[in-house]
């Protein structure tokens, strides 16, 4: 039995940023955003099809949607924007979006001056690629974002900015995912201190780069435990990983490291007998992160490798001296 309380998506960690949930939201994505946010506890919503209802001449593009008649625009007054995941409709989020943003949220609104800094963004899911049915993978919300930022640059001359990158490879993820398992464990009577967290994933360049930098956040931690201050390696400690300071709270220091297990179902694919450890042949030549994380070719290289989730889970099990 698996309990809501159990499951960690990408953007669960929304629920800390409080200083949002009462300002209107822009919502992107597919499925039941706007639910979702108001799960997480943000109280005022608009999606974009309603955005692109408030006002019918923003969504162009596809010709056979133009309205046949004007309408006063409706005044919607936004404060933020956050984007969960991939939207089905790539041309009309992406110009909406840019419209918010252009017009400091307001789309009615003509400016002058393009705003700088533009309303804040919360971002969640920066996976470039994912994998599915298909022999190759995906386009993800990596790519979205991508786009994103560069129609952003390209037609304002400036960097695209988050207030927060939500989930893997992002810290504040794993940070939260430390909370809610230590959490979990005091709930079950679990006495013994939790010393190991182990990560399991198909994607280098998302589940193995975010344990190993949040391994780096562990030793860093562990290494500054007498100082007033948690010296965190330089990717987290941009503003998107301060949320996490209720967590560092809350979480005591018992855990020790992250450990990456990379499975052969996914993304990454091992032609061949699996090794135990991964070996120089894993690691990435090309880039596939997050423009707002560095890369480091020691980060995609995951602790083991293995064919798939029960082989993961039998070892952690053998590490633990479990079985």
């Amino acid at each position: 039995q698996v309990s809501p309380e159990q499951v960690i998506l990408s953007y669960s960690p929304l629920q800390l940023f409080r200083q949002f949930h009462h300002r209107c939201m822009l919502v992107a994505g597919q499925g039941p955003v706007e639910e979702n946010a108001r799960n997480l506890g943000f109280k005022h919503v608009v999606t974009i099809e309603a955005l692109r209802k408030a006002y019918p001449l923003l969504d162009m593009v596809d010709l056979s949607r133009r309205p046949k008649e004007l309408f006063p625009n409706s005044s919607q007054n936004l404060a933020g924007v956050i984007l969960f995941g991939e939207p089905v409709r790539w041309e009309t989020s992406l110009q909406l979006i840019a419209d918010v943003l252009l017009s400091n949220g307001n789309p009615g609104a003509e400016l002058q001056d393009v705003p700088y800094p533009h309303l804040p963004i919360l971002a969640c899911n920066m996976d470039l690629l994912w994998m599915a049915e298909a022999k190759m993978p995906r386009f993800g919300h990596g790519t979205f974002l991508l786009c994103l930022e560069s129609i952003y640059k390209k037609v304002t001359g400036r960097e695209l900015k988050y207030e927060a990158l939500i989930g893997k490879p992002s810290p504040v993820t794993y940070r939260y995912a430390q909370h809610l398992i230590q959490q979990q464990a005091q709930q079950q009577g679990w006495n013994a201190p939790i010393r190991h967290l182990y990560a399991v994933g198909d994607n280098p360049m998302s589940d193995v780069y975010g344990a190993n930098l949040y391994n780096n956040y562990l030793k860093s931690a562990q290494q500054n435990q007498a100082q007033a201050g948690v010296k965190r390696n330089p990717q987290a400690t941009s503003p998107q990983a301060e949320v996490s300071l209720e967590l560092r709270n809350d979480c005591n220091n018992s855990v020790e490291s992250c450990e990456s297990i990379l499975v052969c179902t996914g993304v990454y694919r091992h032609n061949g007998d699996v090794p135990k450890k991964t070996e120089a042949r894993t690691r990435e030549t090309v880039f596939h992160g997050h423009r707002d994380f560095c890369f480091d070719p020691s980060l995609v290289e995951a602790s083991y490798v293995v064919q798939d989730v029960d082989d993961a889970v039998q070892l952690a099990f053998k590490k633990e001296n479990w079985i």
